[in-house]
């Protein structure tokens, strides 16, 4: 499919809203399995270093 300019690429034959929400969904998920992960591994660090500070002190 070709366009004519890029406002006609952005209003996508009037599918907009679709093509562009499900662009956004998209990018929305990937950064989520992205980030997840990091943040998960994050918090397990921070609790293992609080349990050993804990253990220490004891």
């Amino acid at each position: 499919m070709s366009f004519a300019s890029f406002g006609d690429f952005l209003a996508m034959g009037h599918h907009a809203l679709y093509v562009w929400s499900a662009y956004g969904i998209c990018l929305a998920v990937l950064a989520l399995n992205v980030a997840a992960p990091l943040l998960a591994r994050r918090r397990y660090l921070q609790d293992e270093a609080r349990r050993l500070r804990r253990e220490n002190h004891q």
